[in-house]
């Protein structure tokens, strides 16, 4: 399902627990950086995805290459990726086991294809919204 609605934007925020970070970043000023780790602040559990980081540790969990090495099952894959990338991230989506229930795409991040394609692949996908300020702007309390 396209998620759009803001109470079920809400209630995904409130029941997830652990967040992968597709395209997570070490730079504190990018948002691949500073929103998973409001994220975490909030007590959620973010895992970082990064091919070019795989080696170093963010918000203290190891980067992985691809979401398929996540060594645990996450709630929402959070995207921080650009909109011409996402289709070669759908292979990578698709292996997860177990899968997760939402496919987050970031403020300004848009492909309606791609969007289409994960949902009808059973997921729920968000897109063009900031979890860090939905976090925020809905009141969701802090992660268990």
């Amino acid at each position: 399902m396209i998620v759009t609605d803001v109470t079920a934007v809400r209630a995904i925020l409130t029941e997830a627990r652990t967040l992968a970070i597709l395209g997570a970043h070490p730079s504190r000023v990018r948002a691949g950086f500073y929103v998973p780790e409001y994220l975490q602040e909030q007590g959620y559990r973010v895992l970082p995805v990064n091919p070019k980081l795989v080696g170093q540790t963010l918000w203290g969990e190891p980067v992985r290459a691809t979401l398929a090495e996540l060594d645990a099952p996450v709630d929402i894959v959070d995207v921080f990726r650009r909109r011409d990338h996402l289709a070669a991230h759908v292979p990578d989506i698709l292996a997860m086991s177990p899968r997760p229930r939402v496919i987050w795409l970031q403020l300004g991040v848009r492909n309606d294809p791609v969007a289409r394609e994960l949902s009808d692949a059973g997921f729920d996908v968000v897109q063009d919204r900031c979890t860090l300020a939905d976090h925020r702007h809905l009141g969701v309390g802090r992660a268990r």
